[in-house]
């Protein structure tokens, strides 16, 4: 029997997985923003952890159906934000992931997702958290993306809020998972 999917679709824009070790394809608009959270190893597995089973989209607000507890590549989510008919879905698919690995030292953990029919842009967004070698942690998230269609084209600026609105969010969460909030 074919197993159900939670969307439909296949990954609807260039240059997948650029936002773990890419440039985003041309025509995309990209952002990068990088936030200091703390110092330490057990602050970075903390928020490693959160970001890794979905915590850190729910902290941001975002309503998570997910085919999976743990973020795994291949995995299928759909966010959600609004309220009732101005409720936007935004289906994704998890394009690669990086666990936290043993010992101290620099490394990063976290995911990207691409976007998937139906979702209000076509692109990438990645959630990661970073380890120096000093014990400082940062919570980097990139993206590259643009409009799925004409209607969100047509927002440009309400579309363009909406994504620092979400982006400041994300920050928020990770504040939280750094400082141990339940």
């Amino acid at each position: 029997m074919a197993e159900k999917r939670l969307a439909r679709g296949r990954l609807d824009y260039p240059g997948v997985g650029a936002t773990e070790n890419g440039r985003p394809p041309a025509g995309y608009p990209s952002v990068v923003s990088q936030v200091y959270l703390g110092e330490g190893t057990e602050l970075y597995r903390r928020v490693a952890q959160g970001i890794l089973t979905w915590e850190l989209q729910r902290r941001s607000g975002l309503r998570v159906r997910a085919e999976s507890d743990v973020v795994r590549p291949g995995t299928r989510v759909v966010s959600g934000f609004g309220v009732g008919p101005l409720r936007v879905n935004a289906p994704c698919e998890v394009v690669w992931v990086r666990r936290p690995v043993a010992g101290d030292g620099p490394q990063s953990a976290g995911f990207g997702y691409g976007t998937l029919p139906g979702h209000p842009a076509r692109g990438e967004e990645a959630f990661e958290v970073e380890i120096d070698d000093t014990g400082r942690v940062f919570l980097k998230i990139t993206a590259f993306s643009r409009p799925a269609n004409w209607f969100y084209r047509a927002g440009g600026v309400v579309t363009r809020a909406a994504q620092r609105h979400v982006t400041s969010r994300y920050v928020e969460g990770a504040r939280q998972l750094a400082a141990g909030e339940s």
